[in-house]
């Protein structure tokens, strides 16, 4: 709730997803690909520990923290994810790297941290995901939940994954997310968002989504696809992304989308109390809210 989020926190929230959002407009104010932009917006937020991606992410049951993300460009439809990565500093780097390096598109745990290794990416012990803060509130958990006699799986769960999507001034666009998941999942839980066509998808001339919420569901609904096929279809973009927001919630899911058309139309829908977004056009006006 609005009057349980300090001051300090939502200062921080805006702080760095205001600078994730000026590092990918950047990009593109010089010409730049939606790929590079997109990349470089999830970077900064995997970078900034007030997010549930790389630094700060959510602990797993066994107090690890184990990260997916993906990519998905919408020329080619070429996709590209990592998933249960533990050692890997950035993640979308990686994804980014599979979806252009090689002919598969997803690699998993000690292969994808193997691949990212070869390849020259920077790789960092575990704990360097774990801030004090995260640490501090599964701890909390661990106390809260011992007090309960049962638990129906979703009670004290972590929002978060952190998305971007872009449109560049040749018409591409792109989709790109990061995740540390949601607070003590199983240890080897995969959810949306390395997933392409359920925590995000890209197909130029129509858009591109990226999702965050209850992943399982936004996967068995098939979620950034079915948001891109209406837009597609011709269905406005704010209409598309609250169908199918509808369709989640009716299963018992809920979460948030954000999403760019052809048309550079941005929407930003959620059915979570609050969600963190922001956006930019063409002539740089900016819009950043949490409520």
């Amino acid at each position: 709730m609005k009057e349980k989020t300090s001051s300090q926190l939502e200062r921080e929230l805006k702080e760095g997803i205001d600078g994730a959002l000026q590092a990918g407009y950047e990009v593109l104010r010089k010409g730049g690909h939606c790929i590079d932009a997109a990349e470089k917006a999830v970077m900064m937020l995997e970078n900034f520990p007030s997010f549930n991606a790389g630094v700060g992410a959510a602990l797993n049951n066994k107090g690890q923290v184990e990260l997916d993300a993906g990519i998905c460009e919408g020329a080619l439809r070429r996709t590209g994810a990592v998933c249960g990565v533990r050692t890997i500093k950035s993640p979308i780097q990686a994804a980014r790297f599979v979806m252009e390096q090689t002919k598969q598109v997803l690699f998993m745990g000690e292969a994808a941290e193997a691949l990212a290794q070869d390849a020259g990416f920077k790789m960092v012990e575990n704990s360097y995901f774990i801030t004090p803060e995260v640490f501090a509130k599964y701890e909390n958990d661990l106390i809260e939940w011992g007090r309960s006699s049962c638990h129906d799986g979703n009670e004290k769960v972590v929002l978060g994954t952190v998305g971007a999507v872009a449109l560049d001034a040749n018409g591409n666009v792109c989709s790109a997310n990061s995740t540390g998941g949601i607070m003590h999942k199983p240890a080897g839980r995969v959810g949306d968002t390395p997933i392409c066509g359920a925590g995000m998808y890209a197909l130029n001339g129509a858009g591109a989504v990226a999702c965050t919420g209850h992943g399982e569901f936004f996967v068995r609904t098939s979620a950034a696809y079915e948001a891109v096929r209406r837009m597609r279809g011709g269905e406005n973009i704010d209409t598309a992304l609250q169908a199918v927001l509808k369709d989640i919630s009716s299963l018992g899911g809920r979460g948030g989308m954000i999403a760019v058309d052809a048309q550079a139309r941005v929407s930003m829908q959620f059915t979570t109390t609050s969600m963190v977004r922001a956006s930019i056009d063409g002539q740089g006006k900016r819009r950043v809210e949490i409520w």
